[in-house]
């Protein structure tokens, strides 16, 4: 069987991770992996590659960073030729990215398998260009992998067949059991001391000035009366403060630094 996987942005790859790794191991499994390019930097990309022991991508369509209507459509167009040249028998998404629905998108309407690791999450919330990628994908979707029991409850309220839905658990605990022991290496990028991890990633909250600049003010608030607030990269805004720690977003450091801290604030689920 061959199986094409599909990898466009951060929260892709510490997915496919353990996939490729078992894939690897299968007798009679073949496998392909598609980069799209959503996600294209040194750091969000190459880097996560070499952190998370993936191998080279098999293509890379490098598409690049564009509007939501722009890079869904841009990837459609990139991924159809490879699929009818490579002709896989299941094409694999995860999570709920562009790459996501529009690889899935292309896949269907050619005839292949689709299956969707990550399916059934959803937030109510239509705001989200995620949530959106996620409802159309299922939808289109033969295999539904599910992380955990409220996704399985979902796609049956959403008439999914229960033959199709699989309750198959967190590909990114498997990735994190996998790296946490480099993560714990004393070479780690580790802050001392104690400190509040928070991410910002949420349009609505990076990309209202009114409201980045609440949440700021709050931040550096609890870091005067209780800790040092270390913020990954997520947020490009060019915030400094001296209570204020701010570091490249790369997967080990910020492993590494999850493992020793409490609490955390995220505004982000899933991916």
């Amino acid at each position: 069987m061959k199986v094409m996987l599909i990898a466009g942005a951060r929260p892709n790859f510490m997915k496919i991770a353990p996939l490729v790794e078992e894939l690897e191991r299968t007798p009679g499994m073949e496998f392909l992996l598609v980069h799209t390019g959503q996600h294209y930097d040194e750091k969000m990309s190459d880097l996560f590659f070499r952190q998370l022991g993936i191998p080279e991508p098999d293509v890379n369509l490098e598409v690049g960073s564009a509007s939501h209507a722009v890079q869904t459509a841009e990837i459609m167009r990139r991924f159809e030729p490879v699929v009818l040249e490579h002709k896989p028998d299941v094409v694999l998404v995860v999570g709920d990215v562009n790459s996501t629905v529009a690889c899935g998108l292309v896949a269907v309407k050619l005839g292949v398998t689709l299956v969707h690791v990550e399916a059934g999450l959803r937030s109510r919330d239509r705001r989200m260009p995620e949530e959106i990628n996620r409802i159309v994908t299922d939808s289109v979707s033969t295999l539904l992998f599910v992380s955990e029991p409220t996704g399985v409850t979902n796609l049956r309220q959403e008439g999914h067949p229960s033959e199709h839905i699989w309750l198959v658990g967190n590909l990114m605990i498997d990735t994190l059991a996998r790296m946490l022991d480099k993560a714990r290496r004393p070479d780690s990028a580790r802050l001392d001391g104690n400190f509040v991890l928070v991410t910002l990633h949420r349009p609505w909250n990076v990309d209202d000035e009114r409201r980045l600049r609440e949440i700021v003010t709050a931040l550096i608030r609890i870091s005067k009366e209780r800790a040092v607030v270390f913020l990954p990269e997520e947020l490009h805004r060019g915030i400094r403060y001296a209570s204020i720690v701010v570091i490249d977003f790369l997967w080990l450091p910020l492993a590494a630094n999850i493992d020793r801290t409490m609490p955390i604030r995220p505004d982000r689920r899933g991916g």
